[in-house]
């Protein structure tokens, strides 16, 4: 099931068929740099697709990790979604995107971050959106920038150091 699309992606509902490509990407260490659990076992993915596949969390149907389509041959090039997480106390809705190498510094990432905002605020009704950035990650803070966060506040999520990029609609 389609959720949206820009000029040339469409992210979908992740599928079981989804598996092989999702979990190259989960393998490769220089895509999951900046990932605190680092790369992912294809079992370790199988059973995050299932999650997503199952329908997520239920408090937040809406919301989940979804996969990202090239409109040109229609190839799996990645996952973004929105992403609920608890953060002191409170849901914070993060907007989340990753990338096959192939398609890193073509701004694929930020056509897909102000996609997702504009799902969130305009589909979703959504009051706030944020993105949890790894500090020495320089490609998601800019892709986040591009997308229109702002840099709110660094901090320790789960025990990782991040810094929090937030929009506001």
């Amino acid at each position: 099931m389609q959720i949206l699309e820009t000029d040339r992606v469409i992210l979908r509902r992740l599928e079981p068929g989804d598996l092989d490509a999702l979990a190259a990407l989960y393998a490769d260490p220089d895509i999951r740099r900046f990932f605190p659990e680092g790369t992912l076992t294809r079992a370790e993915t199988a059973k995050e697709l299932a999650w997503f596949t199952g329908g997520g969390d239920p408090d937040h149907p809406a919301l989940g990790l979804w996969a990202v389509i090239d409109r040109r041959d229609q190839s799996f090039i990645g996952r973004s979604g929105l992403i609920p997480w608890e953060i002191d106390g409170k849901i914070e809705i993060e907007i989340a995107y990753l990338l096959a190498k192939s398609h890193w510094r073509q701004g694929f990432g930020a056509e897909i971050a102000t996609a997702l905002v504009r799902h969130g605020f305009g589909t979703l009704g959504l009051s706030r959106l944020i993105a949890l950035i790894d500090p020495q990650n320089e490609a998601s803070r800019r892709t986040a920038l591009r997308a229109g966060l702002h840099h709110e506040r660094d901090m320790v999520h789960d025990g990782t150091p991040c810094s929090v990029y937030a929009i506001l609609r």
